[in-house]
């Protein structure tokens, strides 16, 4: 069905950079640090993409429960274009936010390390109820620092923890920068969505601020990315600049959200912010590499 290669789309656009980037550049801090661990870096990509995919899978089921989805510009969800029923959706959400857990488990008990376990249930109790629940969070503009949070902060500086046991001012600004890159990622989502959000009583951080405002925030996470990626090449090696041709790739889009760009064209912004993100954190990842 189209809906549903709408979503697969969707997961190649926004999941598969926003759960990998993290887990890409914070192997590249960790190999600086001399402390690379293959194994462990791969099983932080098992985590870090079953969250990210049960998470999109949860705001499916969620959004379209509550018919928020009917206002949707962007490409249609499985729940709100009948492509999927809800306990289907509900089912694959559970299975990933299993699967994660599960390979969890066995990073914790590599490196011995079980408290992590508590990060990794926080991050599957995030996610579900940024859509979820009575009073999700997500209709309440606190999205975006979620997204910082869980799929910055924490995700990089796990990735980096999990290899090499300690963190350094490098691996805390990487986590900034990537962190950054994803906030753009939903401020371009949320953009789009606004006046459909506003309809649907979604109250996020776009419909709070409005139209003009919500622009001007994006094109100042993107400087923030910028500025980002230039510490940590401060704090290591000047290589990490490479990162910043990813955030390069950002100033057009930025150019257009800031001149008004509005509704289904800004699925295009984006996808190019989704493959910034991606390119920033690989040339991240080659410049520590390099510079070790």
């Amino acid at each position: 069905m189209a809906s549903a290669a709408e979503w697969i789309e969707g997961i190649r656009v926004r999941t598969l950079p926003a759960a990998t980037s993290p887990v890409l550049a914070g192997t590249g801090v960790a190999w600086f640090a001399g402390g690379f661990q293959p194994l462990l870096a791969a099983l932080s990509l098992v985590v870090a993409l079953a969250i990210q995919i049960g998470s999109n899978l949860a705001n499916d089921f969620s959004d379209g429960i509550r018919g928020t989805d009917a206002h949707r510009v962007g490409p249609q969800r499985l729940v709100g274009s009948g492509a999927a029923t809800p306990h289907q959706v509900l089912g694959a959400a559970l299975g990933f936010f299993g699967l994660a857990c599960a390979v969890g488990v066995v990073v914790a008990w590599l490196i011995g390390a079980w408290w992590l376990l508590a990060v990794g249930a926080a991050c599957i109790v995030a996610a579900w109820f940024y859509t979820g629940g009575k009073r999700p969070y997500g209709y309440h503009g606190l999205g975006e620092i979620f997204v910082f949070v869980f799929y910055g902060l924490v995700a990089v500086i796990g990735t980096v923890y999990v290899q090499v046991g300690a963190l350094g001012p490098a691996a805390w600004w990487t986590a900034v920068a990537i962190g950054a890159l994803t906030v753009l990622i939903l401020i371009a989502n949320n953009l789009r969505d606004i006046d459909g959000d506003r309809e649907a009583g979604k109250l996020t951080l776009a419909t709070r601020l409005g139209d003009a405002r919500t622009r001007w925030f994006f094109v100042g996470t993107t400087v923030v990315a910028f500025a980002g990626v230039f510490i940590v090449a401060l704090t290591s090696t000047w290589w990490a600049l490479l990162g910043w041709v990813g955030v390069a790739m950002l100033v057009h889009p930025a150019w257009q959200v800031a001149r008004g760009l509005k509704g289904f064209p800004l699925v295009g912004v984006l996808k190019r912010t989704g493959i910034g993100e991606l390119v920033c954190a690989v040339g991240l990842l080659v410049g520590l590499v390099i510079g070790s």
